[in-house]
């Protein structure tokens, strides 16, 4: 397996979404730890939601409604393709 390949095993991805889930939790911890207020808690809060609407954003809407036939490699090819548009 080379280094920049798509990764096929169920296995290893679960693995992956499990360190993302991870290191998300290991940060908010580490910032919560830092400042622990209901406006740091809140503020969190509002962040998470608001980049995974961004997310749902890029990788369903566009897709399904924009009229774009094909999925997106990444967040680099899907906002690129934003950045296209406007041009």
């Amino acid at each position: 397996m080379k280094l920049f390949d798509d990764i096929k095993s169920q296995n290893v991805l679960h693995l992956k979404g499990f360190l993302f889930l991870a290191l998300g939790i290991v940060a908010a911890s580490l910032l919560l730890h830092d400042n622990l207020s209901i406006r740091t808690i809140a503020r969190l809060m509002i962040t998470i939601w608001a980049f995974c609407r961004f997310y749902y954003f890029l990788f369903y809407v566009l897709e399904k409604y924009a009229g774009r036939n094909r999925r997106y490699a990444g967040i680099l090819d899907a906002l690129s393709y934003l950045f296209k548009i406007k041009k």
